[in-house]
């Protein structure tokens, strides 16, 4: 399938789930105002509780879809400029991810790059993507934020 068809199939299968949380949460508040709504302290305590969780629900979905946007938005950018990291020449395990030793020396040459350009955020977003295919995601996570910030601080 081509890029443009995975990414459409990408976003429907997103809109999909986002449609299908919101339909949950909204039965999730209605059964917390029916609970409210009988008169007895513990089912009121009880949808009390249970009517603050669509709300949290709903502030991880918009905060997970802004990350996304603001992700995409630098891999658009990055690949614009030719910075995207080129990871098609690297061997790959039966499951498709890159191999361990490969993803370290790519991981390296990006630290190395970045240590001589760290006021870039091009710099970061590789990293961040090194950090991926070598399998770190807490701080792939933690170096794309700081990526994220420094793109939209730049001129």
């Amino acid at each position: 399938m081509s890029g443009d068809g995975r990414a459409l199939r990408t976003q429907l299968a997103i809109g999909f789930m986002c449609v299908a949380l919101v339909v949950y949460f909204v039965l999730l508040g209605r059964t917390a105002v029916v609970l409210i709504s009988s008169g007895e302290a513990a089912p009121i305590g009880l949808g009390v509780a249970v009517l603050i969780l669509p709300f949290i629900g709903l502030w991880v979905l918009v905060a997970t879809l802004k990350a996304g946007l603001a992700h995409q938005r630098l891999a658009r950018k990055a690949r614009e400029t030719g910075m995207e990291l080129d990871v098609s020449e690297l061997p790959r395990r039966a499951s498709g991810r890159i191999q361990r030793d490969a993803a370290d020396a790519l991981f390296a040459t990006v630290r190395t790059e970045l240590e001589n350009d760290p006021d870039n955020w091009v710099r970061w977003y590789r990293l961040a993507r090194a950090y991926d295919y070598a399998g770190d995601r807490s701080r792939a996570r933690e170096t794309m934020k700081k990526a994220v910030q420094m793109e939209e601080a730049a001129p």
